[in-house]
């Protein structure tokens, strides 16, 4: 095998290495056979365009060329010609497959499931990386730069992933690396011939490896096990808080562990409720007389893992018709259906649908999907909530306390998934849980003392203040200093109940709205609201209310009370013009606006719109600004053109003139930009042939001379380029009206433009710039008003901008057709392989 196709085969096969670091972000991992043997044809290809031998860059363009074929054949078969050739339809599916990819990526936790779009984007980034590192490594022969993408590869892997064994992943891919260096190396090296210094023969009388290839390896293979020793040492680590480091939780951006983020929920959600002024973002009308129980459900968060509560890795389907009885729900308790039509403001965008819950049934236009296990709709290829209007059917699921005390253990699916608590818990959790709810006959009863201990006799304060802790204790924290708003007690809540053997999760959405005149229901940011729901069999899941003063207490927690009772309205939002409070607003949720800013655990999956989603996005914004700018500068600009292209010519004539005063023979550039004056000796002296000097000259008066013409020009004298110069400044003089002064000025400036073009030895004359500018102030005199302004506003011949233009783009074309041109010959020496 020859060295060139050695270094091919150990480019694919690093870059393979390399993505073995995504397999823990995509189930199942059949997609890294097929990357392989597409890796293999793409490397194949590079090697025979090599071997031709084709220019680099034409031999990268088969490559990119084979590649893309590949993945039309694959992905886009029905949309191109003939299945392989792919055109604009194809082109669009490809994005179609990359926006729902995207949008998969960030709904799903780890690993997700291998849809169309996941596996176009895994399969194309290793395709991409791969024709990078094989155009370095092989193609221009410089192995070490391609560490890079493989490293970015690695990177992206590594930050998505939460897994365990991160370690093996980065042994690959250094690996990989290094198999790529030694056989770059080793090409090298054999082109040079005998390498001194090798031992002669190894055991048995074969060939013993050369000294520099086994140096290499022990060099590279130090340099890995340091790389891998070094992160298990007990060094400092930063860790996260209760609802985990920025990225983790709920929302509508990319965060850990590839689910539905936001940003560092709880600043947000204590920023939103200081808020000086609520904003509705949903209106609602029900056909219900009671709203006391109208919590809008957004999405439930039911992976816990000690630091944060995330939704779980959730398949997705087309919406039902009908929905399925919610989970657990029994025909002997007691339920309503109920219809209500929501309005969402058009700021309000999210990804998550907020209804009623249980639902039974929604009526919407857009891309919607259905999520069967939360019974939640989440927006499919970028579907949002902005403006839309909906209808759902719900249940008033209304259990009474002697059903929910008679439940019996859930089904082992359910307690499986959902009493899982980690390790890593303090004990104090559990420990507290047990203290509180001592005495407690079953479960309905722990769920309750539970409640009451956090939203009455606990002796909890409702704090928007709080300090939010971090790493695992901060749970622990919040239950020794008590105070803290929606995200802790639901949180606290839920993880007390699962240490108790309880099914718990925490569901984010709205608290009951403010009642209107007109019948409606507006629900502001401020009743954004997060809530444990706890699992009872013969029920269902069963909203709890540990809060204090948020949200409403549900009926079947309160003593004595039969399942019938309902009871009074919530409260209604705080007004606009409230002023930020540390205590608990008069609304029936947790800020709302939490939600926009990750408020309320994580809470509401961040709106598109910008921070808070509500008001005008922050892209609109730009946009208009811009637009903005762009009317204003946009009929400035000949006016800026014609000012910079004046101040560079007279500027020329200056220059010209202070290097003409130089010895001949010894002009300096540095003269030539005006620092000899005053007859001093230039610091810097550099011999310049008089024909240089000429041409300097040359070009330095042509200037003037333009701009004397382009200044009549803007006054209304168009310029005549078939006259002699003394014959175009007697036509300026004569339709400009001038006067004897500016009459010397221009013939004295068409004189210079005749000396130079004509002289046997040109030089530029002095005070050719204060020539032009005494007739550019004699044709400002002659002229009225309204040409003196058109004359600066609107020049005429700003013009020639678009003239110069022109001719770039002529001479770029045709510098470009020769570059090409040249690429295409072969290049001489280079080598096959």
């Amino acid at each position: 095998m020859s060295g060139r196709a050695r270094l091919t085969l150990c480019s694919a096969a690093a870059t393979l290495m390399a993505s073995c670091a995504l397999l823990p972000l995509v189930d199942p991992a059949t997609w890294l056979v097929q990357a392989a043997f597409m890796l293999a044809i793409q490397s194949g290809a590079g090697a025979a365009a090599r071997r031709v031998p084709l220019a680099r860059p034409l031999t990268v363009a088969v490559q990119a060329l084979v590649t893309l074929v590949m993945l039309t054949l694959v992905f886009a078969r029905g949309h191109a010609l003939v299945g392989l050739i792919p055109g604009p339809e194809a082109f669009r599916h490809f994005g179609d497959l990359l926006q729902a990819g995207a949008d998969d990526v960030g709904r799903y936790a780890i690993p997700a499931p291998l849809s169309d779009g996941i596996r176009l984007m895994v399969i194309g980034a290793v395709l991409v990386i791969g024709l990078a590192v094989d155009t370095l490594a092989v193609t221009f022969r410089n192995a070490a730069p391609a560490g890079l993408p493989l490293l970015a590869l690695y990177s992206v892997a590594a930050g998505l992933s939460d897994g365990a064994a991160d370690w093996l992943w980065f042994l690959f891919a250094a690996a990989g690396y290094l198999l790529l260096l030694l056989a770059e190396g080793r090409e090298r090296l054999s082109q040079w011939g005998r390498v001194f210094g090798g031992s002669g023969r190894g055991p048995g009388g074969q060939p013993g490896p050369v000294a520099p290839v086994r140096t290499g390896r022990r060099i590279g293979m130090a340099a890995l096990g340091v790389a891998l020793v070094v992160p298990l040492l007990p060094l400092p680590a930063i860790q996260g808080g209760l609802l985990g480091a920025t990225g983790a939780g709920v929302g509508a951006g990319n965060g850990g562990g590839g689910t539905i983020s936001a940003v560092n929920p709880l600043v947000s959600l204590r920023d939103s409720l200081n808020v000086d002024e609520d904003q509705t973002v949903l209106t609602l009308r029900t056909n219900t007389t009671d709203i006391s129980d109208m919590y809008l459900r957004i999405v439930s968060l039911d992976d816990f893992d000690g630091t944060t509560w995330r939704p779980a890795k959730r398949h997705i389907v087309a919406v039902p018709d009908d929905f399925p009885s919610p989970t657990g729900l029994g025909p002997d308790v007691k339920r309503t259906e109920i219809t209500t039509r929501i309005a969402a403001a058009d700021g309000y965008a999210q990804d998550w649908l907020p209804m009623p819950y249980p639902p039974s049934g929604v009526q919407i236009k857009g891309n919607w999907r259905y999520e069967p296990v939360g019974m939640t709709l989440v927006g499919d290829h970028g579907q949002n909530t902005s403006g839309k209007t909906y209808q759902v059917k719900s249940l008033d699921v209304q259990p009474t306390a002697e059903q929910l005390a008679a439940a019996q253990d859930a089904p082992d699916s359910i307690r499986r998934d959902y009493t899982r608590v980690p390790d890593s818990l303090p004990s104090v959790v559990t420990q507290q849980a047990r203290e509180i709810t001592k005495g407690a006959a079953n479960d309905y009863e722990k769920a309750v003392k539970l409640q009451d201990y956090f939203a009455v006799t606990g002796g909890f304060e409702y704090d928007t203040q709080v300090e939010v802790g971090s790493g695992p204790n901060a749970i622990a924290r919040f239950l020794r200093d008590k105070q803290g708003f929606c995200v802790h007690f639901s949180f606290a809540m839920a993880a007390m109940a699962r240490t108790l053997g309880i099914p718990a999760r925490v569901a984010v959405g709205f608290a009951p709205g403010s009642p209107q005149a007109d019948g409606s229901v507006a629900v502001g940011l401020k009743d954004a609201h997060a809530w444990p729901e706890l699992y009872f069999e013969g029920v269902g899941w069963t909203r709890f209310e540990p809060t204090p003063t948020r949200g409403t207490t549900p009926t079947y927690t309160v003593p004595d009370s039969p399942g019938a009772a309902l009871p009074s309205a919530p409260q209604a939002s705080a007004s606009a013009d409230a002023a930020p409070s540390n205590a608990p607003s008069a609304s029936a949720g947790c800020s709302a606006r939490e939600k926009k800013l990750d408020d309320c655990a994580g809470a509401l999956p961040v709106g598109r719109s910008g921070d808070g989603g509500v008001g005008t996005p922050w892209y609109q914004i730009a946009t208009w600004t811009l637009l903005g700018g762009a009317v204003l500068v946009l009929p400035m600009l000949p006016m800026l053109w014609r000012l910079r292209r004046r101040s560079a010519r007279l500027a020329s004539a200056q220059h010209s003139a202070a290097a003409a005063g130089a010895p001949p023979g010894r002009r300096d550039k540095a003269g030539a930009g005006g620092e000899a004056a005053n007859g001093a000796e230039p610091a810097v002296l550099l011999d310049e042939p008089e024909g240089e000097a000429g041409a300097a000259a040359v070009g330095h008066v042509l200037a003037v001379w333009r701009e004397l013409t382009d200044t009549a020009w803007d006054f209304g004298i168009e310029p005549d380029e078939a006259l002699t110069p003394r014959r175009a400044a007697a036509r300026i003089v004569r339709i400009g009206g001038l006067d004897e002064s500016a009459d010397r000025s221009v013939h004295r400036v068409a004189g210079a433009v005749e000396q130079v073009l004509y002289a046997p030895e040109p030089r530029a004359e002095a005070g050719l710039a204060d020539e032009v500018r005494t007739v550019r102030a004699a044709l400002q005199e002659k002229a009225d008003w309204t040409a003196r302004v058109r004359a600066v506003v609107a020049p005429r011949s700003a013009v020639r901008a678009l003239w110069d233009l022109a001719d770039r783009w002529t001479a770029l074309r045709t510098s470009w057709t020769a570059r090409l041109t040249a690429l295409v010959r072969r290049p001489s020496g280079q080598q096959s392989g």
